[in-house]
């Protein structure tokens, strides 16, 4: 019997949506990071793009455990000397919401191209509204959480 290797071509990625509202960090991340590779298909390979589509609404109401929301640091450097900039969780929360989910899932994710491939698939927003584009007048159109279920996208417990 031979070993039945699956094709990029013959993969159809799928649509979740992910509310974390009140969701701790890591827990969701771990969560997403897996719907992003398509580990939860059973023929996973992980050299093959397999991944699905991930959004994740409500990310100004993500929650963390302890003493981290004031302990917690994030770093970015724009590589000139001397430009290092610090803030805490609560202050990253206050300014960019969604880069605390990002920085999360990025680092869960394979580093690479393949990596990178997966990480564009990732949507992450901070209200309860979807921005979706249409291509025919290049119009942005919000999708409340509700009506996304009936647009084949599929509402992720976690």
């Amino acid at each position: 019997m031979k070993t039945i290797f699956p094709k990029k071509e013959c993969h159809v990625p799928k649509w979740f949506v992910i509310d974390a509202n009140g969701k701790t960090l890591g827990r969701l991340s771990t969560e997403a990071s897996k719907l992003l590779r398509g580990k939860e298909t059973t023929f996973y390979t992980p050299g093959v793009d397999q991944g699905n589509y991930v959004v994740i609404l409500n990310a100004d109401k993500i929650q963390v455990s302890g003493n981290k929301e004031l302990e917690k640091l994030y770093y970015r450097h724009s590589h000139t000397p001397g430009s290092l900039k610090i803030e805490t969780f609560q202050q990253l929360r206050n300014r960019i919401p969604s880069r605390i989910l990002e920085k999360s899932i990025w680092g869960m994710l394979p580093k690479g191209s393949l990596g990178r491939q997966y990480y564009k698939r990732l949507f992450i927003y901070s209200d309860n509204k979807i921005n979706y584009k249409k291509t025919a007048n290049n119009e942005t159109q919000e999708i409340p959480l509700e009506v996304a279920e009936s647009n084949n996208w599929i509402k992720v417990e976690v």
